[in-house]
């Protein structure tokens, strides 16, 4: 699927830092966020057409929703009753309900949606914020905003200071990357 918002394939990203590679016991790099998103795959499987489903409606490659599917909750399994972040963010997504709306059951179609569409904003911001940037750039821009929001991206090379593990869209590329090769 050809997203308006550019191509996760071609996403320069450098992976997880250490910090996100220990929980794999492995060093920082793509590798590790590969790790990470084979671990998650089965359960990933269960949420599939949920995920192309939105992803054709809010034109976003399903990769990319897999891969902050995986980062945020580990395709659900770091959730306890659809809650994570101290009961803070909800969902598979990891919506923050002191800044949205919570909708829907946490693995539900409405949830991935009000996600995405986040992101999608987000992506929107970057674009106006970088309009010189290449689409891909915006597009990892806006995956960084996702996690620590519009102000924290500054620059291309360093947008992840200042997000969780200070490699959210490094990491979140490197799934993504990996979940389009393995069927999303």
């Amino acid at each position: 699927m050809a997203s308006p918002y550019g191509d996760i394939t071609k996403v320069e990203t450098t992976g997880a830092s250490d910090k996100t590679a220990k929980q794999c016991h492995s060093s920082a790099g793509v590798e590790a966020s590969q790790k990470l998103a084979n671990e998650d795959l089965e359960r990933m499987k269960t949420y599939k057409n949920i995920i192309f489903s939105v992803g054709r409606d809010k034109q976003i490659d399903p990769a990319v929703i897999a891969g902050i599917i995986s980062r945020e909750s580990r395709a659900g399994a770091a959730l306890k009753d659809g809650w994570g972040d101290y009961g803070n963010a909800f969902g598979l997504m990891q919506i923050d309900k002191r800044y949205h709306t919570i909708r829907g059951e946490w693995y539900s179609e409405t949830h991935l949606s009000d996600a995405t569409q986040i992101l999608v904003d987000f992506i929107k911001v970057i674009q106006r914020k970088f309009p010189t940037w290449p689409k891909d750039h915006q597009l990892k821009g806006g995956i960084s905003a996702y996690n620590a929001g519009d102000r924290n991206v500054r620059t291309y090379d360093k947008m992840d200071i200042g997000t969780t593990g200070d490699d959210y869209a490094n990491d979140v590329v490197a799934r993504a990357q990996w979940y389009k090769k393995n069927g999303f």
